[in-house]
């Protein structure tokens, strides 16, 4: 996949205006125009997947206002990383659909934040549905980007999601190639397995600024000398070439694209896409020659970085705000300059 226009992806819906991963953030999303949705998934105490952007629930959800669930609080390890709250895992799907979503970012976007503990959390199941009948309501084609989290973190709690989310994609009709889809990860092992089970998805790689992904750093064990491949090796030329043919794209931090703008020319070169998350238009998200006056919250002059990134022949963008994600990525050559 390489194109002159980007494809333009709702970022687990369309936060910048309501909280992620709720019915109303994919359906507004959808509304907007967007070519695909991306729901990031987490499996239940029972085997159910659900979407959410961490299996941490307390930022995302009521859960911390349910007192039949306060013994469920603990302390847990996510990739390494020590964490205390409440954790997906820990719940059945029946428990979980009792709590209701919150905006994540509440003091950035207060907007979205009005419409907290209004909606549900969605299963996979709910949001590959949802799109299929916004496909056939508008006859066209919307994708889907399912991300896997956590996929070593969660093997090591018993739980096979490369499996779950093979599960889910056939039971729901979405293993065909019926419509688009992409199934993603950082971590690279989850999607070797994946792509030996005959699903008519295309497998992208998702690449952070720093560090290394967690599989082959679980892999090092005791060995404090043994090497892990970084994520900069990984798309270095000669990492790139390794990639080929085990993937079929790389989704990396915008931070790379803006520092590395030959990147798609380089990964094309290997038959590989490319992707970019995630493009929003605060300050605080923005590359610091495009913030402007008004804090962290306020809109800087996200329309000149996001042509920087369309310049670069990206194939695909992550937005919070699909609305500006279209008008700016769609509607004109990869290259040409918008204004706010």
């Amino acid at each position: 996949m390489t194109r002159q226009i980007p494809l333009v992806i709702g970022h687990r819906g369309a936060p910048g205006y309501r909280p992620e991963h709720t019915r109303a953030s994919y359906e507004l999303a959808i509304g907007m125009g967007v070519d695909a949705v991306e729901p990031d998934v987490v499996p239940t105490r029972d085997g159910v997947l659900v979407v959410r952007h961490e299996n941490e629930i307390s930022g995302t959800t009521d859960v911390a206002d349910h007192p039949e669930f306060a013994d469920r609080r603990r302390r847990g390890s996510v990739d390494g990383e020590e964490l205390t709250g409440w954790f997906a895992e820990d719940f059945t799907w029946a428990e979980l659909s009792d709590l209701r979503c919150r905006e994540r970012l509440p003091l950035l976007r207060p907007g979205s934040a009005a419409f907290d503990g209004v909606e549900p959390i969605l299963r996979l199941s709910d949001v590959l549905d949802l799109v299929r009948r916004a496909s056939a309501e508008r006859s066209r084609a919307i994708g889907v980007v399912v991300e896997i989290k956590h996929a070593t973190s969660f093997a090591a709690l018993g739980f096979d999601v490369g499996d779950l989310v093979e599960r889910e994609l056939r039971a729901s009709g979405w293993a065909d190639g019926v419509l688009p889809l992409w199934i993603e990860s950082f971590e690279a092992g989850v999607l070797d397995r994946i792509r030996d089970r005959g699903l008519a998805a295309e497998l992208i790689y998702l690449i952070e600024a720093a560090g290394a992904p967690f599989d082959l750093v679980s892999l090092k064990g005791a060995d404090e000398d043994a090497p892990v491949e970084t994520y900069a090796e990984q798309i270095s030329p000669g990492g790139l070439a390794r990639l080929a043919g085990r993937v079929d794209g790389i989704s990396v931090d915008k931070r790379i694209l803006l520092d590395r703008p030959g990147l798609p020319a380089e990964a094309h070169a290997e038959g590989l896409s490319v992707l970019t998350w995630t493009c929003r238009p605060e300050n605080a998200f923005l590359d610091g020659p495009h913030r402007r006056a008004g804090g962290d919250g306020a809109f800087g002059d996200f329309a000149e970085e996001w042509a920087r990134i369309a310049a670069t022949g990206v194939d695909g963008v992550f937005v919070d705000h699909p609305d500006l994600g279209v008008a700016a990525f769609r509607s004109r050559p990869a290259g040409a300059t918008v204004r706010p």
